[in-house]
């Protein structure tokens, strides 16, 4: 009898621990999703970007595949898009070694005589202009190596010191680009 009791206590210390973590995770979920350390948004689902998205100008000839890509999805080029560029430049000449794994687009719905050298100046396609509706135009984007929009960042309060934050744990954490 002794034994049985024995054994009924050390099963419940194996399963009772598994069975009420599930239940919390399942019963309360935004405890584990409400957390991260990014400090970009995260841009839920991601935001899968193919070749024929993006129609650069003649100017600037790219591709997202291979690099990290801060974008700027705007309108028209004005002052806040200026200083937005700037601070993308910013960013990319802080990263230090890893700056040749970031490359910076701006992806413009009109037309734009800009031309800065190592910007990449491109037109959305309908279908990507369609997907980005849902975020506020004058948004600054992350990109993956793989052509995934993943992160969103809102310029008028960019605070450059947490994008490189996030770009470096981005890179230690990557096995791509």
């Amino acid at each position: 009898m002794n034994s049985k009791k024995e054994l009924w206590v050390l099963l419940a210390s194996f399963v009772l621990p598994i069975a009420l973590g599930t239940a919390f995770f399942y019963w309360n979920p935004t405890v584990f999703t409400g957390n991260t350390v990014n400090y970009g948004e995260f841009v839920n689902p991601i935001i899968a970007t193919q070749k024929q998205d993006m129609v650069f100008s003649k100017n600037s000839q790219g591709d997202l595949q291979g690099l990290w890509t801060l974008t700027y999805a705007t309108n028209v080029c004005d002052n806040a898009c200026e200083k937005t560029l700037e601070d993308m430049k910013t960013i990319r000449t802080l990263m230090n070694d890893n700056m040749r794994r970031v490359q910076r687009l701006l992806l413009i719905n009109g037309s734009s005589n800009l031309q800065k050298k190592g910007l990449l100046i491109a037109k959305p396609s309908r279908a990507l202009q369609q997907k980005l509706r849902k975020f506020p135009n004058n948004s600054l984007f992350l990109i993956d190596p793989l052509g995934n929009v993943m992160l969103r960042y809102n310029p008028q309060s960019l605070d450059i010191r947490r994008v490189i934050k996030d770009l470096q744990r981005l890179f230690k954490y990557s096995r791509v680009g």
